[in-house]
């Protein structure tokens, strides 16, 4: 890295690193995908999309109206349809549904337009942030802790695939944006030492 690109503040690297790619966030319900993607998408100056707001305005309903009345499968399908328009809108910063990134077209799409960053949240900080909304699909169980912890060991495995792994935790918002600021500056301009292996 050269002198001149060690002065340049971290938002300017970052959108030259990015090019027309959106960032997208990914990772359970509760990891703070959509705090976090707003303040990560004004600090760069970039459009915010939640998938999950779009797909409720496209559908006129909200999600938990969508799985009861047409079920979880449909809703994936819509989601799917979503997330590949707001994709080819980019660059943004794109907060995505739990589900969404066990899509293989969906991790298709994001691999071709978009750097995916997996917000990892362990389970008491998952359940903590959850328990204060209770519009959570899935979470309408008899145990939603063990709910939770059985999305955990499915879901983990294909979050593993994102570009970028950042953990969110109970410190402020700012702090993980930042985090996920500087992950994303590594993967994208990584120091010619490691570009080079």
């Amino acid at each position: 890295m050269s002198e001149t690109e060690a002065e340049e503040p971290i938002e300017a690297r970052l959108r030259r690193g990015l090019g027309l790619r959106s960032i997208v966030l990914v990772g359970l319900m509760g990891a703070g995908k959509s705090t976090v993607g707003r303040r990560l998408a004004s600090r760069l100056g970039l459009l915010f999309k939640d998938a999950d707001n779009e797909i409720e305005a496209a559908a006129g309903l909200t999600i938990p109206d969508i799985f009861t009345i047409y079920g979880e499968p449909s809703f994936r399908d819509g989601e799917e349809r979503v997330i590949a328009r707001l994709l080819k809108a980019g660059p943004l910063v794109l907060a995505t549904g739990g589900g969404a990134f066990l899509r293989e077209a969906t991790r298709e799409r994001v691999r071709e337009r978009g750097v995916s960053v997996w917000l990892k949240a362990d389970l008491d900080v998952l359940m903590r942030r959850v328990r204060k909304r209770g519009n959570r699909p899935l979470l309408q169980t008899e145990d939603p802790e063990a709910t939770m912890r059985a999305l955990m060991e499915v879901r983990h495995p294909v979050y593993a695939e994102a570009d970028v792994v950042v953990l969110s935790r109970d410190v402020s918002h700012d702090r993980v944006v930042d985090e996920v600021m500087e992950a994303l500056v590594a993967y994208l301009d990584p120091p010619p030492a490691l570009a080079a292996q």
